[in-house]
């Protein structure tokens, strides 16, 4: 039986899903009706256990009331207000309260808050931003924007253009002047790790032969995820964040930290910048920032980026960019609610109070048929299958439909299984995962 059988079953032709196959889940579509806490509920009545915390947002689990009633008192109070020469309270509320918590050491913080609706509104903003930094300190030569392969920074036209997903970029032209790094994923060294692995940080040093070829005149910014996720959870080397910060301040290029997954106690401390020890110059966030409850992304920059922009006439807008939603109430609302919840529940930190429950237990899966590695840090885990000959993914999609069917929900890229569960995670659900994933691993072919 499937949706199309259910008594007020949704019409599905008219919705274009997004990255789906859109005519192969309409022949068996998976829906979900509610949520609460660690669970979803399926259409059909089932508990589902949420694997991955929605699409890496809910970090503080499904179906708070203190963030509803938040955005329930905003609506009612003021539904919208621009933020072009206009402003409304919430917003800078929000941005002090951010700007608390923000990455980098005292007197360095990345307190200048730009608010966005997504994270890949937040990436174009920070590209945007580094090229009118390097503009206005007199380097308007640097327009070369340095990603990485295997890297997702969303899907403007600038994201994709630094992104490193073959998929996300083979249909639609990228900017001109991107390049991209090596990724630091090394099987063959680094397999089956817990946290960051031993080999590879000299990859970073590719930056320096991007420097070699393009000149150091002609890169502004460089931009990386600390912690890639949507390729399957590539752990940085040790030292390589560190190498690649050297080298950004050894040519006056700007450090970005895409930190749409990993801000927000992904992996124990507020943003990965804080647990690496390692501040970039501008930090992209988006997901958790208000649980998953109303689209919102932030912008972190430091006051050397800020404050360069900040000269001029002062009826002068600094930077010519922005968005109908920046700073919207009701998202604002929401996400000093979030805030409330991470502080009040110590969820910034969980994951590195579970992070030795949760390696053991992803790597007990070790050893069953087709894993080939597997890979964790903070409350963050991905399992890598050996794909099927001649096609390459349908092995873990097999893995999810069926986990989807007895009540787990795992995200799935090419060949790789990724976990990044609710902050809010108990040791019996994580043992709930470890043995429903094993089970679906022994039943695949």
């Amino acid at each position: 039986m499937n949706a199309h059988d259910k008594p007020n079953a949704p019409v599905l032709d008219s919705y274009w899903m997004p990255f789906t196959a859109n005519r192969q889940f309409k022949a068996a579509p998976r829906l979900l009706a509610s949520a609460e806490g660690m669970h979803y509920t399926s259409i059909d009545g089932r508990t589902i256990l949420d694997g991955t915390a929605g699409l890496w947002c809910v970090n503080a689990g499904h179906g708070r009331r203190q963030i509803a009633a938040a955005v329930e008192r905003q609506l009612t109070t003021m539904d919208y207000a621009p933020s072009f020469q206009l402003g409304h309270p919430i917003a800078f509320d929000f941005a002090e309260r951010l700007a608390e918590i923000a990455p980098g050491p005292a007197g360095a913080k990345l307190d200048r808050i730009f608010f966005t609706g997504s994270g890949s509104e937040s990436v174009d903003t920070a590209l945007k931003i580094a090229l009118a930094y390097q503009r206005s300190i007199g380097q308007g030569t640097r327009t070369r924007l340095i990603g990485r392969e295997r890297g997702y920074h969303g899907v403007g036209f600038g994201g994709i253009s630094v992104g490193g997903i073959l998929n996300n970029r083979r249909v639609f032209p990228q900017l001109a002047g991107s390049d991209h790094l090596r990724h630091t994923h090394d099987l063959a060294k680094n397999a089956f790790v817990k946290g960051q692995p031993e080999h590879s940080a000299e990859l970073a040093d590719d930056l320096e032969r991007l420097v070699a070829l393009h000149g150091a005149e002609t890169i502004a910014a460089c931009i990386v995820e600390p912690v890639a996720g949507s390729t399957g959870v590539l752990i940085p080397p040790k030292g390589y964040l560190e190498r690649l910060r050297a080298i950004c301040d050894r040519h006056g290029i700007l450090l970005i930290f895409d930190e749409v997954i990993t801000g927000f106690g992904r992996l124990g401390a507020t943003f990965a910048a804080d647990y690496f020890g390692v501040t970039p110059d501008i930090v992209t966030t988006a997901k958790g920032l208000t649980n998953g409850a109303i689209p919102m992304g932030a912008v972190f920059a430091s006051r050397k980026v800020h404050d360069a922009l900040m000269h001029g006439p002062e009826g002068q807008i600094e930077l010519f960019h922005g968005y109908t939603y920046s700073g919207h109430p009701a998202a604002c609302a929401a996400g000093i609610a979030t805030l409330d919840i991470y502080r009040d529940e110590g969820l910034m930190t969980r994951a590195a109070e579970l992070q030795e429950d949760w390696h053991a237990a992803m790597h007990s899966l070790n050893g069953l048929p087709h894993v080939i590695d597997i890979r964790t840090i903070g409350l963050i885990a991905g399992i890598e299958l050996s794909p099927r000959d001649g096609a390459p993914g349908a092995r873990a999609y097999d893995v999810f439909v069926d986990c989807f069917e007895r009540g787990l929900m795992i995200r799935v890229t090419g060949d790789i299984i990724a976990f990044s569960p609710p902050l809010i995670v108990e040791k019996q659900h994580i043992g709930e995962i470890v043995s429903i994933l094993g089970d679906a691993l022994k039943r695949v072919k």
